[in-house]
């Protein structure tokens, strides 16, 4: 069954910082969410504690990160989760899938995927980085997010389609040029709500297809920069994401 949450970086910046899950899970279940993508955790008793209280809410969460990568694949199979996030510092493409095959074949002895999560002015950034970097990761599954890979000139939907059956969870999101000249990404463009830019019928067509295949886990909304009232975003952006049907 798919579960809607978000990615609550943006919620950080426009908050500066998270101060309380429990606050920033009632707000979420206000909206209509199931939850946020990441619990960042300092201790076992911290992974206990909220993994309780996101229950007692009615929420939930799709993976934990811990203080080391050690801590992150045992505390996230631990308490039941599906996958955890590939972590890497390499800064060349070589020894990041070298890092990424070792990280996917330790969490696998403990029932884990590993996602890489496609990201504008990392490795993987563009289509072809992607497309290489899951060959030569094989066992290594996908983090997708749409606009990012959308903002390198990629295409999301035949990713969909090709590698289906690697996708661990999903971003969804929406972008505005800033200045099509510039060379830094961040310059180029901006993070906005769903239906608020470029993408046009893109997310729904991700969304849609995402359904149609069968996929069962996560989509999450990020939405990086608010210019108004954070729930104010994320209630428009739900919006969006029920007229996908769901």
């Amino acid at each position: 069954m798919i579960k809607i949450g978000v990615a609550d970086y943006g919620l950080n910046v426009w908050f500066g910082g998270l101060y309380d899950y429990k606050d920033r899970l009632e707000m979420l279940r206000r909206v209509g969410f199931d939850g946020i993508e990441r619990l960042e955790a300092r201790t076992e008793a911290e992974v206990i504690n909220f993994s309780a209280e996101a229950k007692r809410l009615g929420m939930d969460f799709g993976t934990c990160r811990g203080g080391t990568p050690y801590e992150t694949i045992k505390w996230s199979a631990a308490i039941g989760k599906k996958y955890v996030w590939a972590e890497s510092g390499a800064k060349d493409f070589d020894t990041l899938c070298r890092h990424i095959n070792y990280q996917t074949e330790t969490a696998a002895k403990y029932g884990l995927k590993v996602g890489i999560h496609n990201h504008l002015g990392s490795l993987v950034e563009s289509q072809q980085e992607l497309v290489d970097f899951l060959k030569a990761c094989p066992e290594t599954g996908l983090i997708l997010d749409d606009a990012h890979l959308a903002g390198a000139n990629g295409n999301p939907i035949e990713i969909i389609e090709k590698y289906f059956n690697r996708i661990v969870a999903v971003h969804v999101k929406d972008y505005v040029i800033k200045d099509a000249s510039a060379i830094e990404w961040y310059n180029r463009l901006r993070f906005c709500g769903l239906g608020g830019g470029e993408m046009g019928s893109l997310n729904k067509e991700v969304i849609k297809l995402l359904v149609k295949k069968g996929y069962d886990g996560w989509i999450y909304l990020e939405h990086d920069t608010h210019l108004q009232e954070a729930e104010i975003d994320l209630k428009i952006s739900r919006e969006y994401i029920k007229s996908c049907g769901l």
